[in-house]
């Protein structure tokens, strides 16, 4: 599998405060969180169990993260939107940042999901451009003949 350096930095982009990471089916959000960010709690929302217990008890996440000031991902939130309640109240309350991760704002939007009213900037992972593409050359590209 090639990997691509993506140009993205979550790190920054979390430094300031929470944020949502939408993207289209496939472009690498998950790939970019595990490789921007090591070591950092990710709830994997497409993992049965843990949508089930999160489902059942939003307050986990409270409960597992009780340190102030930490850094939590939560992958695919649209399954569950209405964790994004508990999710505002740790943003306000124990002043945790998050990275929320979904194909798609209109989803959640649609649903009527708490969209943490400011508290969570909107960063787009886009498919791959030239400059994330090791030895792209334009001219080369455009001349292939099919």
């Amino acid at each position: 599998m090639t990997v691509f350096s993506r140009l993205l930095d979550l790190s920054t982009s979390l430094s300031r405060k929470s944020a949502f990471l939408f993207g289209a089916r496939g472009t690498g959000k998950t790939t970019l969180v595990g490789e921007q960010l090591p070591g950092t709690r990710v709830y994997d929302l497409l993992e049965e169990r843990t949508y089930l217990r999160l489902l059942q008890d939003s307050a986990l996440l409270d409960q597992e993260n009780p340190e102030p000031g930490k850094l939590i991902v939560i992958d695919e939130i649209q399954k569950l939107p209405k964790l994004l309640d508990e999710v505002q109240r740790l943003i306000v309350k124990k002043k945790h940042r998050f990275l929320l991760t979904g194909s798609s704002a209109r989803k959640l939007k649609h649903q009527g999901a708490n969209l943490l009213g400011g508290r969570a900037q909107e960063l787009h992972l886009f498919p791959l451009c030239s400059k994330e593409i090791p030895g792209f050359k334009l001219d080369r590209l455009l001349n292939l003949q099919p």
